[in-house]
């Protein structure tokens, strides 16, 4: 009997989970697909009309579209970036084998850039951008959004590798495999769920980052998403929340396209990543 009540109780908790995590997201949809002047009063919970003129407004009378752009070149670019350099300092940190004077220092600094705040750095940032000449361009941001996620790659990664048995390293190395051929055609693929994992996250981050370009970036043209929907109110302050709401859908598609397609990676890593003896 009490262990059908925990059952019941924790499917309750569940169901309630459930409804607080995705009730915000179906409220955006629901916004999206409703008629202008149904946005205007009181909002039924269920939509009374259906109407995409909100994603044709998005597309054709802003500059949204170039904002999907600008987002996709900026958190592609710094993901990439930052697992290609995370991958492998991780790699080297995590494997004593390899004599790193500055092993200490680069953990210590690695872990105060993912403590503190991003604003912390947007001083220093702006005062080298500034005299590199590169303000209003989305350099300034790819390598803010490669500081950001660096870091937690490292110290992810790093788990990762030293939660794997070396005698896979030492059999290859027995066998003439070079540091560099052991790294990429045996720990990497080996490690394929957590670099899933990390790949992911550092996607998310750098996807819904907004505080480093609105400081770096001021031109209309390389606007990321969230800089480009934040200018979705009048001068009146009236919200566009129709045109608002459907950026947020179309803003939600490539991350959770992302996800699906990382995911088989990390299907894969843990049902093909296990060890033979």
């Amino acid at each position: 009997m009490r262990k059908r009540h925990r059952s019941i109780l924790r499917g309750i908790l569940i169901v309630l989970l459930l409804i607080w995590t995705l009730f915000p997201i179906y409220w955006m949809v629901s916004l999206s697909v409703r008629d202008q002047s149904e946005l205007m009063g009181d909002k039924p919970f269920w939509p009374q009309s259906f109407s995409l003129s909100h994603f044709q407004e998005l597309f054709e009378k802003s500059d949204f579209p170039r904002a999907v752009g600008n987002s996709l070149e900026v958190t592609l670019i710094s993901t990439a970036a930052a697992l290609l350099f995370g991958l492998m300092c991780a790699y080297v940190l995590a494997r004593t084998r390899f004599h790193f004077r500055f092993r200490g220092p680069a953990l210590v600094w690695s872990f105060l850039v993912r403590i503190l705040p991003p604003i912390a750095f947007a001083l220093p940032l702006y005062i080298m951008m500034n005299a590199a000449d590169l303000l209003n361009t989305k350099i300034p941001v790819i390598l803010a959004h490669i500081l950001m996620n660096l870091p937690f790659v490292i110290w992810f990664m790093m788990v990762s590798f030293e939660g794997m048995p070396e005698e896979i390293e030492e059999s290859a190395r027995i066998d003439g495999a070079s540091e560099g051929k052991i790294f990429w055609s045996i720990v990497l693929p080996v490690s394929a769920p957590g670099i899933a994992a990390v790949s992911i996250l550092s996607f998310m981050t750098s996807w819904n980052e907004y505080l480093y370009g609105v400081i770096f970036v001021q031109r209309p043209q390389n606007f990321t998403i969230p800089i480009s929907l934040s200018t979705f109110n009048s001068e009146q302050e009236l919200t566009h929340w129709g045109a608002l709401m459907a950026g947020g859908v179309v803003s939600m598609l490539p991350i959770v396209l992302f996800v699906i397609f990382t995911q088989r990676f990390l299907i894969q890593g843990l049902s093909g990543g296990a060890v033979k003896e």
